[in-house]
């Protein structure tokens, strides 16, 4: 019997569909402020929920008229000049849940998308287009803001002047490392200070915590042989099986914006033989097709070694560190579903 394989689609999307695909992903179609349980030990989730909700209550309340009069008059200031809101926190304590729930409490028009998202729109419009389609919206919301490469983070930050100048408001998601939780706002004063000028705009509110993915829940299940994988990939409808290798090859052919619609409609990925990453732009294609997984809630199985040993010891220690530790909690967090399944 032979299976379906990742690497035997042919992924195509347009620029249109790039800026209609900007809405949250599946895992977060319906979430609310209400569905976000903060963790009792943890008083500044709580206060995120408000600070959040808030935020999306002052756009809104500067939503009157329709985009011709906005194009004649211009865009009314809504607030103090504070166009702009940043969550700063570890992985794994529900930034993206508040950034989507804010989403779906903004009036419309508005976006949403990744850091590299939003780069890859502007690498498909370019940055005059881009500028122009969304700056017709009243809420930009970018998820996983990154400060990993200079020359990305200063594209972002200047699309995020030009937007905000045009009225546009901007939410924010970042990673802080564990290890600095205790040490401020480390994400925060990197992006602040990135953003010049328009570091006034934005608010800057904490959210610490342990990560919810693994509270109280066992670790992931230990990778399965061949024959298993086989066998279970075929007992399940709508899944796919590749071999590592082939994989990691065929992802280096493929434009990051096309990961998604790669994996869409798939119900269960397997992939046999799996191994540490054996270079930084392997690891990194990695990462982006793990967070693709987890947006869609897509299960993943594997064989060959543990996905904790996906990244050498080396990268966990490197620049790029906070995305392979995401990684990891998240595709541990996908070899669970189908472990109770």
């Amino acid at each position: 019997m032979s299976l379906p394989r990742l690497v035997d689609r042919r992924p195509e999307i347009t620029p249109d569909e790039l800026v209609q695909a900007m809405t949250p992903p599946p895992r977060f179609d319906s979430v609310g402020f209400d569905t976000y349980i903060p963790n009792p030990d943890e008083p500044s989730q709580a206060v995120a929920v408000r600070e959040c909700s808030a935020f999306a209550e002052r756009i809104n309340a500067g939503t009157g008229g329709g985009s011709w009069l906005r194009g004649m008059f211009g865009r009314r200031r809504t607030d103090s000049g504070r166009r702009g809101l940043y969550l700063d926190g570890g992985f794994g304590v529900g930034k993206t849940h508040l950034l989507a729930s804010l989403w779906h409490a903004t009036e419309g028009p508005k976006s949403y998308g990744t850091f590299v998202e939003v780069t890859n729109l502007v690498g498909a419009l370019g940055f005059a287009e881009t500028v122009r389609r969304l700056s017709e919206h009243r809420l930009l919301a970018i998820d996983e803001f990154e400060l990993d490469d200079p020359g990305d983070t200063m594209l972002v930050t200047q699309l995020i002047a030009k937007l905000t100048d045009a009225g546009v408001h901007i939410a924010a998601t970042s990673n802080t490392l564990p290890d600095k939780l205790g040490e401020g706002r480390f994400a925060a004063a990197d992006f602040l200070r990135e953003i010049h000028a328009m570091s006034a705009r934005f608010s800057v509110v904490r959210v610490d915590g342990p990560d919810y993915r693994h509270r109280g829940l066992p670790e992931a299940p230990p990778p399965m042989d061949d024959d298993e994988l086989v066998r279970l990939a075929e007992a399940t409808d709508g899944a796919t099986l590749d071999d590592f290798d082939e994989l990691c090859g065929y992802l280096a052919g493929l434009h990051a914006s096309r990961y998604g619609r790669l994996v869409d409609g798939v119900t269960a990925v397997h992939l046999r033989g799996v191994h540490a990453a054996p270079d930084q732009d392997v690891a990194l294609r990695l990462v982006a097709l793990a967070d693709r997984l987890y947006d869609r809630a897509i299960p993943v199985r594997v064989s060959g070694e543990a996905l904790s040993r996906l990244f050498t010891d080396e990268m966990l220690h490197g620049g790029y560190r906070k995305k392979y530790l995401r990684a990891i909690s998240r595709l541990t967090a996908l070899s669970r579903d189908l472990a109770r399944s």
